[in-house]
């Protein structure tokens, strides 16, 4: 269209600024979802993954490209820093006060809820005939809980007394056991199947050992460096730094990039007691990367394959809210005293899940490409889904 125009037009196109308008793109449609989410309840996550599927539609239905990347290869960038920076901040709450505080309790319920939730959805997916790597993949990605919905809920809520401080204390480290289980799944999978035993060991290992090296490398100087500077831009420029050198060095010697990078952040959380800000400036610039990592994983579902995924999803939607409950009303059982005073439904109240789901499972695409189309689908299908139900499923906990 744009050759049939006038040659004195000085209209100009590539992928490079294609891309540039399409970001922008992104960015408002973000401004639109938060104005839609505060006016309906309904999470913000929903609505952006929703507009990144109506993309998906003009992109492969009404434009053809079926197989085309919608950034010509600035997708998997963007989506690796913003999955960078969550792991960061989850790793920040690994601090020893505040796992001390939480107490054996809040341990018991959680590994209840991690363990149970997680074998209950492998073995069902396993029994119902679907192969090993979706079963381990959809087991590994279905611990991994929404903090902020759960937080949402509860401040919402306004109740006082030991439920709540328990759910809060478990979606503060939920996420971080799901990073460290998805990474023992992924590197466990790439053994098992691996045509090489001998070098697939090695491999799994260095891509666990070779993150905690590389998070305890970048952490540590990390620790010292960050945060003697004065407030403010400079502060920003160290907390960037951070995150491009994890998301970087993470890709180039192939190690988990969510485990490294939740290595440093703990690291910088644990032992820089001289400052707090660079938590605080990765917060403030992690929005508009999560924009865009939600919009591109919406996008990022081959439409033409996902109504094969249908039959999955349902399977792992009920067996991961089975295994939940399951998970949780065990450990009301062996709980410490305090524990008998809990609701044996404490597992629906950790239904949600977003984010980190999300980019385990495209992590797990990128692992396993030939089941990216069954797996990606059904992760962002379910997503949807505990998003909406999740925090109605914990207000009725806390009611209860």
């Amino acid at each position: 269209m744009i050759e049939r125009l006038p040659e004195w037009l000085p209209i100009q196109t590539s992928q490079a600024t294609v891309n540039i308008i399409l970001l922008g793109v992104i960015l408002t449609a973000s401004i639109f979802a938060d104005t839609i989410a505060r006016r309906t309840r309904v999470p913000r996550i929903s609505i952006l993954m929703l507009v990144g599927i109506v993309i998906a539609v003009i992109h492969q239905v009404w434009l053809g490209q079926r197989d085309g990347d919608l950034l010509g290869g600035l997708t998997e960038p963007l989506i690796q820093l913003a999955l960078v920076m969550v792991a960061f901040l989850l790793g920040s709450e690994l601090k020893v006060s505040r796992l001390r505080r939480t107490g054996p309790l809040i341990l018991v319920v959680s590994l209840f809820v991690i363990v149970g939730g997680g074998l209950l959805v492998g073995a069902g997916l396993l029994a119902l005939g679907y192969p090993l790597v979706v079963a381990v993949s959809l087991a590994a990605i279905s611990v991994a809980t929404d903090p902020a919905a759960v937080s949402e809920s509860v401040k919402e809520n306004r109740k006082a007394g030991l439920l709540p401080k328990v759910l809060l204390g478990i979606v503060a480290i939920d996420d971080a056991w799901g990073i460290v289980v998805f990474g023992l799944s992924m590197a466990t999978l790439g053994w098992v199947i691996g045509s090489e035993a001998e070098l697939a060991l090695l491999h799994a290992l260095w891509e666990l050992g070779g993150a905690v090296l590389l998070g305890a490398a970048i952490g540590l100087p990390a620790v010292w460096l960050t945060g003697r500077l004065r407030p403010g831009e400079p502060t920003q420029v160290e907390a960037i730094a951070l995150i491009l050198l994890l998301a970087g060095f993470s890709s180039s010697m192939g190690v988990s990039a969510l485990l490294a990078s939740m290595v440093a952040g703990s690291l910088v959380a644990n032992l820089s007691h001289h400052h707090t800000r660079s938590f605080r400036e990765i917060e403030h610039i992690e929005w508009p990367f999560l924009v865009f990592f939600f919009v591109l994983s919406g996008a990022s579902v081959n439409l033409y394959q996902a109504t094969d995924a249908i039959v999955l999803t349902v399977s792992y939607i009920a067996l991961r809210v089975a295994g939940r409950v399951l998970g949780g009303y065990l450990s009301t059982l062996v709980a410490p005293a305090r524990g008998k005073k809990l609701p044996g439904s404490i597992g629906l109240a950790l239904t949600p899940q977003a984010g980190v789901a999300i980019g385990m499972a495209l992590l797990a695409a990128e692992r396993f490409p030939e089941l990216r189309d069954t797996i990606l689908p059904v992760v962002v299908a379910s997503t949807i889904i505990f998003e909406l139900l999740g925090p109605v499923l914990v207000r009725r906990v806390l009611r209860s």
